[in-house]
Parts: structure tokens; C-alpha cells; sequence
């Protein structure tokens, strides 16, 4: 691939004397390009329903004085478009002389394969095979009305050029597969859904066991959906299964321990640094240095490395994720975690792929230990906020559970409560933790990245359940 700075219609050199003027009464900032190809296909109801193919290319040219940011972009790697984001983003420094920050430290590391995902397998096997997956899954059961399958891919080439001449550059695939099914029970209708993906090729999701694993999976919670009842409303202990559900850590609690909320002092775990704020045992990570996972990255959006970032262990608050502006702010070390969508963004504290580590029990110990509650093994939507810490979850597939026993799948459960407080009713973590499949998008002012999210089973107490049944 063809370096992204020498596609200016100047030289090198001068991209690099341009973005050092910009950035020489800077406390920080960057020159970002990006090139991104990305493709998805839709088959709906039995036929392609919707097919694109979309290139990006650009630039986002940042300086950083005090708490103020300069931020301009534009998709035009010309030297004109340079000079006119130039002098936008330099208004910050207009009388202010900082010290720029150095460089990042370097990584040989590489966390996933330099590939374009797009490249194979063809357009035309790609359509067979979303439609293969939809025969398969319409001839399994009758009560099947409707399958969406979707594919989607990516490859994302950045480069970041630093004012002290410091160049670094990644190439980031990433790849998708969903499928969506309703299923039919007279006039009743329920959906179930199965996606996976990460940072490499399709190969390994094309592959006959994964689809049918896929679709298998899909139609079953279809199916359990159909069979569940109304879900009571109250007080409830509850188990989340390992993987998926840690999405409601990665809400409740990930963005409370993102550096910008901290330092603004709007997070609900503001000013809580080695206190206890979740039970003994507790331990929260973020790693984005995982081989191969949706949210992993070899460097961020800044430069810098990714890494494993403890955030809480044992119970205390021991870290934040934070990126390079409120890092110095705060006096701590940048960790791997400035994100942005694209070059039209600056790049703010982002999560990777975050979870908790495993305890001593099984995941039959904990599950065996309810008495009278719920087992939550998927979620859906739910919303946060940041400053409270209160969160609603709604429940995709979860079961009333009674004497250690699953009795019944249930419907419309909605978990409600406050993440620092869950986090201390935590009393029994299993041991097996894992990362979701690889479906995970987050979103933070308007701006989208895919993260990973994971737990081990785990037990929560007096848990508010929203129900439906009357």
C-alpha cells in the first residue's frame, strides 16, 4: 500500500514542515490520514436487499495548547487544504507557547495481519452464501417468517505524523458476520440474532461449521423467544452469562472510568482513586493488545500502543483509559486508548475491549446458587448515565430461575440500576471469563467505534427487574 503522505500533490518533507509550523506553540497534537474501503450486503426476506461498496480518504490535522484543542479536516490531500486546516488549528496556540509533548513509545507488535478483507472472497460467493445461509435456516423449522444475513467488512489505513517528524502507520481489517431470525407461533412473533467477527479475513466466518453455528444459534433464541413468558417485575438476585453481557459493564461502568469524564469531574466515579467501588474480588480490564479482537489495536488513533489497562482490581479503582490530552492534564500516563471514527474527529478516551476477570466458582456453582431469580444470558439496547451511574438494560434472552434450576425463558426483562452499586452487590464470579463474539460497536458524542466486551458468569443481588407480566 501506497504511504498516505506521499499522495499529497507536495512532497513529504514539505506535509512535514507544514504540520511542524502548525504545531511548534503546541502542547500537542498530530497530522492523521486515513484511507478506509469498506463493503456490506444485506439478504432480507429471500433477497439481496442491499449491496455497497465505500472508499474514504483524508486528513485531520490536530494541535493541542492547554485544555484547548484546534481541529480541522478534509478530504483532499492537497497543499492547499493543509495550509487552510493549518491555520484553523494553530488559532489555539495564538499567544500561547507550550512544550510539545514527545513521541509515543514505539511497538513491534502486531496485532493482526496487514489485509484488505475485501479482496476474497468475491462479490458473487459472498451472495451465495448469504443466500445459502438463508435456505439453510428457512428448511430447519417451519416457523421460521423471516432471515437477515449480513456480511460487512473493512480495511482502515491510518498514519500519524508528529511535528517532531515521529511517522507511524497501521492497516486495520475488521469483518462482520450477522443473522437475524423471526419465528412464527400463530399470531406470536420473536426474533433471535447471532453475529461474530474481528480483525482478520472472512475465512474464518465463511467456513460451513461457523455460518450453520451462526444460523443454529439464531433460530434457537427465535424459538426460546417464542416459548417465554412475561417477565415479573421486582427485586431480583441475578446471573449474567460470560461474554455478551458485559456490555452492561462496558456501559454501567467503562465509560465512568474513561479520563475525560474523570477529569471533568462528571463521572460517578470521580475522585474515587484507590478506594474500594466494587465487591473483593473484582477485577475490571481494558486491553486493546488482544490478537485478533474487534476493539484490540496495535497503536491508537494517537500513536500510542495499545496495552492491557487494569482498572479496578480486587475492588479499589487503581486506573483510568485515557488518552494523550487528559493524561498530561491529569499527570498520567497516556494508555492506548485515543480513539476516533475517522479523520473528520478528534480523538477522545475510548474503551477497547473491556471485561472482568474470573473468580473461583463455576459457572453451575453460580447459577446453582439462586434460589428465586434471573439468568440473563443476552442484552439488547440499554442506556447510561454517566454522572449517576444509573443504567436500564433490556434482556434478549433471559429465564426465571428457581432452586438452582431453570424453570421458564422469559420475556420484556429490563435490568435497572446503578453501576457502582451493582458492582459492590457482586457475590460470586466464575471461572470463565470471555470476550462476545465480536459484534460490539460503541458509541460517545456521536462517534462510533467497534470495542469488545466480556464478563465471567456472575452473580449480582437485589437487582431491579422491569417486567411485563400483570
Amino acid at each position: 500500500m501506497k504511504p498516505l503522505i506521499e499522495q499529497f500533490d507536495i512532497g513529504a518533507n514539505d506535509v512535514q514542515s507544514i504540520v511542524k509550523n502548525t504545531l511548534k506553540d503546541a502542547d500537542d497534537g498530530e497530522l492523521f490520514l486515513e484511507y478506509r474501503e469498506s463493503e456490506s450486503l444485506l439478504f432480507d426476506n429471500g433477497r439481496l436487499k442491499n449491496g455497497s461498496f465505500d472508499q474514504d480518504k483524508g486528513f485531520g490535522l490536530r494541535a493541542v495548547a492547554g485544555e484547548a484543542t484546534g481541529y480541522a479536516h478534509s478530504g483532499e490531500l492537497t497543499k492547499a487544504a493543509l495550509n487552510r486546516a493549518s491555520d484553523a488549528a494553530k488559532a489555539v496556540t495564538h499567544g500561547y507557547h507550550g512544550n510539545y509533548s514527545a513521541a509515543p513509545r514505539g511497538t513491534n507488535k502486531k496485532l493482526y495481519d496487514e489485509l484488505n478483507p475485501l479482496s476474497s472472497p468475491s462479490f458473487e460467493s459472498k451472495v451465495a452464501l448469504l443466500e445459502k445461509i438463508d435456505s439453510y435456516i428457512r428448511n430447519k423449522n417451519d416457523a421460521v417468517r423471516q432471515v437477515s444475513v449480513s456480511l460487512a467488512g473493512s480495511m482502515q489505513q491510518v498514519e500519524i505524523l508528529r511535528a517532531d517528524g515521529e511517522l507511524v502507520h497501521d492497516v486495520r481489517p475488521l469483518v462482520r458476520l450477522a443473522v437475524s431470525v423471526v419465528a412464527a407461533k400463530g399470531d406470536r412473533l420473536e426474533n433471535g440474532f447471532y453475529g461474530c467477527g474481528g480483525r482478520e479475513a472472512f475465512d474464518r466466518f465463511v467456513t460451513e461449521d461457523n455460518w450453520q453455528m451462526a444460523a443454529d444459534e439464531a433460530l434457537r433464541m427465535a424459538l426460546v423467544n417464542l416459548e417465554a413468558e412475561p417477565a415479573p417485575a421486582g427485586t431480583f438476585d441475578v446471573v449474567l452469562a460470560s461474554g455478551w453481557p458485559g456490555v452492561m459493564l462496558h456501559e454501567a461502568v467503562g465509560h465512568g472510568l474513561e479520563g475525560d469524564f474523570n477529569r471533568k469531574k462528571t463521572s460517578a466515579f470521580s475522585g474515587l482513586m484507590g478506594q474500594q467501588v466494587a465487591a473483593k474480588g473484582v477485577t475490571v480490564i481494558d486491553d486493546g493488545s488482544i490478537a485478533g479482537r474487534r476493539g484490540s489495536l496495535t497503536v491508537d488513533d494517537e500513536g500510542t500502543p495499545s496495552a492491557r489497562n487494569v482498572l479496578i482490581e480486587d475492588g479499589k479503582l487503581v486506573g483510568y483509559m485515557q488518552d494523550r490530552l487528559n493524561a498530561r492534564l491529569m499527570g498520567m500516563h497516556p494508555t492506548g486508548n485515543g480513539r476516533r471514527e475517522s479523520y473528520a474527529c478528534a480523538p477522545m478516551p475510548r474503551m477497547t475491549n473491556t471485561m472482568m476477570l474470573g473468580g473461583q466458582y463455576t459457572p453451575e456453582e453460580v447459577l446453582g446458587s439462586l434460589k428465586d431469580g434471573i439468568y440473563a444470558v443476552s442484552f439488547g439496547g440499554g442506556q447510561v448515565d454517566i454522572t449517576s451511574g444509573k443504567f436500564v438494560f433490556e434482556c434478549t434472552e433471559a429465564y426465571r430461575v428457581r432452586n438452582g434450576k431453570i424453570v421458564a425463558p422469559i420475556k420484556g426483562a429490563t435490568l435497572i440500576g446503578n453501576g457502582p452499586e451493582a458492582m459492590k452487590r457482586i457475590t460470586m464470579i466464575g471461572n470463565d471469563p470471555k470476550l462476545d463474539n465480536g459484534i460490539g460497536t460503541c458509541g460517545k458524542n456521536g462517534q462510533s467505534v467497534p470495542v469488545g466486551v466480556g464478563l465471567p458468569h456472575l452473580r449480582i443481588n437485589a437487582m431491579t427487574i422491569g417486567g411485563t407480566a400483570v
